[in-house]
C-alpha cells in the first residue's frame, strides 16, 4: 500500500517564503526535508553525491567532483546558448536544467560486458521506462560528438531491453533483480516479478524505449545496442500490444491498489471499465500514473503508431525484417481504429481527438499534463506533418485550442499563471512540463515567448523546473528535483536557440 505519510515544509533556508505542498508520498511526490531523504532511503546512502545536491541550494548544480556524468558536448552547449541569453534569471535556468539528468540521476556500469545505464526520476530511486527515456532524448543531438555520451545512452537501451524482458508490463524497475517493489507497490494485487518497482500498465512505457532507441540511431549510426536480448525485447512489446488489442480476451494483465485515491486502483477487479474492442490498445494507466477512466486511451494509441513505425524502420536496419513486418502492420491496424473511434465532435472546437473511449460511444474529454497527451501529440511526432516534415494538421490544430480552453477541464488559469493541470496533483495546480510542452509545440513568437516568462517567474527562486505549481502562487509547489521537467525545459531553450534565437534576445522580467 503506498504511504499515507504526508509532509510540508516551511522556511527552508534559502527559500524562507517556500511552501512545499503536502502530498503523498508516492510516484509523484518529492522527498520532503533532509531528514525525509535520510529516513526514506529513497536515495541509497551509497549515492551520497545525490543525497548532498537534496540537502544544499537548489539554484546550483552540485559541485563538479559530486556529478554523476560530464559530457564536454553539453557543457560547451550551455556556454554557447547562455551567451545568447540576455536574460539572467532565464540563463541561470538554463544552465540547471540542461545537465540535471547528467548530473544528478545517471548510474552508468558494465554488464555482460556491454555498457549498461541506471536512471532514476530524481527523488525516486527507481527507472522508469518512461520518464528515463524522456530524460535522456535531449542529449541524442550531443551523441554524434561525444562518445561517452553516446555510450551512456548505449547502456540505457541494454537496460531498457532487460525490464521489458522482466515484465512488459511494469512501468518501473528496481536497480537489481532481486530488489523489492517500492515501498507503495508491495501489495499491489498484481503478478509481481523480481527487480519489478511498480506494475501499472501504460502503452507509452513501451512506446519511449522505442523513441529514444531510433533517435540514437539516427543521431549516431551505430546498431551495436540492437543485440539480441532487444530484439527479443521488441518482439515482447509487439506481443504484449497484440494482448492488449482484447481482440479475443481481456489478456493476463489486471492490477488492484488499497489506496485513498481512486485513480490508484484499477475497476472490475483489475481489468479496467468495459470496452468494445476495435483494434486500438488498451492502456490501463495514463502516463502521469493515473489509471485510466475509459482504457482506449487515444493519445498512447497515436503515440504507438508512430513508434511502431520507428521500430519498423530499425528493425530493417538490423536485418530483422520479420519483427518490421509485424511492427508495420499492427501500426497500421491501430492508426485506422484510431482514426475510426478516436475522433469526437466537440460542440465549439468541431472535430478533435478525444482523451479517451471505450469502443461503446463514450468519450472522455479532457487533457492532462503528462505526455502523451493531446497537447504532446505534435511534439512526439504522432500526428501529421506536410512532404517537408513541417506540422500540418488541422485536426490537431483543433485539439490543441481545445486543451489550451477552459473547456479542457484541466486547464487552469490563475494570477500567476495559466496552463495544463490534472487530477494526479488536484485541482489549481499548473504543470510547468505543460508550459513547456505548449512551448515547444507552437509556431507562435508571442506564445513561446509567454511561455519562457511563465516558466522563468514560477521556479519559487529554486531556478528548477517542478512537477506543479498552485496557479495563484508558484511558491506552493510539489516536486524539487524532478528530472524529466529540468531536462524538457533545457530542450526547448535549445529549440528556440536553433529555431528562433531572436526570442532569448529580450528581457522576460
Amino acid at each position: 500500500m503506498v504511504s499515507r505519510a504526508r509532509f510540508c515544509i516551511l522556511n527552508l533556508s534559502p527559500f524562507h517564503s517556500m511552501t512545499f505542498i503536502s502530498t503523498p508520498l508516492n510516484r509523484r511526490s518529492l522527498l520532503g526535508s533532509v531528514a525525509a531523504v535520510a529516513l526514506t532511503a529513497v536515495v541509497r546512502p551509497a549515492q551520497d553525491a545525490l543525497a548532498q545536491y537534496t540537502k544544499r541550494d537548489l539554484t546550483e548544480r552540485p559541485p563538479l567532483a559530486e556529478r554523476l556524468f560530464h559530457s564536454p558536448a553539453v557543457e560547451e552547449a550551455i556556454a554557447s546558448v547562455s551567451r545568447d541569453i540576455a536574460d539572467t534569471e532565464l540563463r541561470t535556468i538554463f544552465a540547471n536544467c540542461l545537465p540535471n539528468t547528467l548530473d544528478t540521476t545517471v548510474f552508468p556500469g558494465m554488464r555482460n560486458g556491454k555498457p549498461d545505464t541506471f536512471v532514476i526520476t530524481g527523488d525516486i530511486d527507481a527507472l522508469w521506462l518512461r520518464d528515463s527515456s524522456a530524460q535522456m532524448q535531449p542529449y541524442l543531438q550531443f551523441a554524434k560528438q561525444d562518445a561517452k555520451l553516446a555510450r551512456l545512452i548505449e547502456g540505457l537501451i541494454h537496460r531498457h531491453a532487460q525490464c521489458i524482458l522482466i515484465d512488459p508490463y511494469a512501468n518501473a524497475f528496481r536497480r537489481n533483480p532481486d530488489d523489492a517493489p517500492l515501498s507503495w507497490a508491495v501489495h499491489d494485487d498484481t503478478d509481481h516479478k523480481p527487480g519489478v518497482g511498480e506494475r501499472k500498465w501504460e502503452v507509452d512505457s513501451l512506446c519511449y524505449p522505442i523513441r529514444l532507441a531510433h533517435g540514437y540511431w539516427k543521431a549516431t549510426g551505430n546498431t551495436e545496442a540492437f543485440d539480441s536480448a532487444w530484439v527479443h525485447a521488441m518482439q515482447l512489446v509487439l506481443a504484449t500490444f497484440r494482448q492488449q488489442q482484447r481482440l479475443h480476451d481481456q489478456g493476463p494483465y489486471h492490477f488492484q491498489r488499497s489506496a485513498k485515491n481512486p485513480t490508484d486502483s484499477v475497476t472490475l477487479d483489475g481489468y479496467g471499465a468495459p470496452t468494445r474492442p476495435n483494434g486500438m490498445l488498451h492502456s490501463i494507466f495514463r502516463p502521469s500514473d493515473d489509471a485510466c477512466t475509459y482504457p482506449l486511451f487515444v493519445p498512447a494509441n497515436l503515440f504507438a503508431v508512430n513508434a511502431l513505425r520507428m521500430l519498423a524502420e530499425l528493425a530493417n536496419a538490423v536485418h530483422q525484417n520479420s519483427l518490421a513486418t509485424e511492427a508495420t502492420h499492427l501500426s497500421q491496424q491501430v492508426l485506422d481504429a484510431t482514426v475510426q473511434h478516436g475522433r469526437v465532435q466537440h460542440p465549439v472546437h468541431g472535430e478533435i481527438w478525444a482523451y479517451e473511449v471505450d469502443g461503446f460511444g463514450n468519450t472522455n474529454l479532457m487533457d492532462d499534463a503528462n505526455a502523451p497527451g493531446l497537447l504532446s501529440l505534435a511534439y512526439l511526432a504522432a500526428v501529421g506533418r506536410n512532404e517537408k516534415g513541417v506540422l500540418d494538421d488541422a485536426l490537431y490544430a483543433r485539439t490543441r485550442a481545445f486543451a489550451l480552453s477552459p473547456d479542457n477541464p484541466y486547464f487552469f488559469k490563475g494570477s500567476a499563471a495559466e496552463g495544463i493541470g490534472g487530477p494526479h496533483v488536484g485541482i489549481g495546480f499548473i504543470w510547468p512540463m505543460a508550459i513547456t510542452m505548449r512551448a515547444l509545440t507552437s509556431t507562435d513568437d508571442a506564445e513561446i515567448t509567454t511561455c519562457l516568462r511563465t516558466l522563468r517567474n514560477t521556479t519559487a527562486g529554486t531556478h528548477f523546473m517542478h512537477e506543479t505549481f498552485q496557479m495563484d502562487d508558484p511558491s506552493k509547489f510539489t516536486r524539487p528535483w524532478f528530472a524529466w521537467a529540468n531536462t524538457l525545459f533545457g530542450e526547448l531553450v535549445l529549440q528556440v536557440h536553433r529555431e528562433r534565437p531572436h526570442l532569448l534576445k529580450q528581457n522576460f522580467g
